[in-house]
């Protein structure tokens, strides 16, 4: 029987490819890898198919982490479908006050239709995955006067904002909408690359997987 210990680190090491060799290597976001180094990215894992109150929970549990200022929860045997998880993410966000919550999810096809509709294959995650982010946070690198309340705040970092403001995620997801689209070849291999290590290495570790 393989250990819990041993679960935990292939899903590790599998968001650790995703971050590092896709959010990290094609600068999606700019925060990601001195977050990373810095010890600031809180990590809980679920198994199973976890109702949203233990999300919730996992969300409070990841923030709690000495040092960390983001929270990232995964759960690598849910197959719950992207439209689920944007559930789960609406009961997350109301129920950790304060925060923006963006979901993450490895079913997303390319749309280069615009900076927007990229968004979803840009988070094209290994397993679904939240990411929750305190508002304070997001308002000290807006680099705006003008500050969204807390709906418009998580919607914008889901990925759902209706207009474009010309703030700093603007130019992030112009800026990641241009490269991406330049090198869409080699990302896709690389997110199928991450695609296909996740479903030997589970296997191997006896995680429960639908993907």
């Amino acid at each position: 029987m393989v250990a819990v210990t041993e679960k935990l680190s292939e899903v590790r090491r599998i968001l650790d490819r995703y971050i590092v060799e896709v959010v990290e290597h094609y600068d999606l976001c700019p925060w990601a890898r001195p977050a990373r180094l810095a010890g600031e990215v809180g990590i809980e894992v679920l198994w199973g198919e976890p109702a949203p109150a233990v999300w919730i929970a996992a969300a409070h549990s990841a923030l709690g982490q000495p040092g960390a200022r983001i929270a990232m929860v995964v759960a690598p045997e849910s197959a719950m479908t992207p439209g689920e998880l944007r559930s789960v993410r609406g009961d997350v966000t109301t129920g950790v006050p304060g925060t923006g919550v963006a979901h993450f999810h490895p079913e997303a096809e390319a749309d280069l239709a615009s900076p927007a509709r990229l968004v979803p294959f840009l988070r094209r995650s290994p397993d679904p995955l939240l990411q929750i982010v305190p508002l304070a946070l997001l308002e000290s690198i807006r680099g705006t006067n003008v500050v969204p309340d807390a709906l418009l705040q998580a919607q914008m970092l889901g990925g759902t904002a209706p207009a474009m403001r010309g703030d700093v995620a603007d130019m992030i997801a112009e800026a990641n909408h241009t490269r991406v689209s330049a090198e869409l070849a080699a990302v896709t291999a690389t997110l199928d690359a991450i695609a296909a290590d996740r479903r030997e290495s589970y296997s191997r570790a006896g995680i429960r997987s639908s993907r």
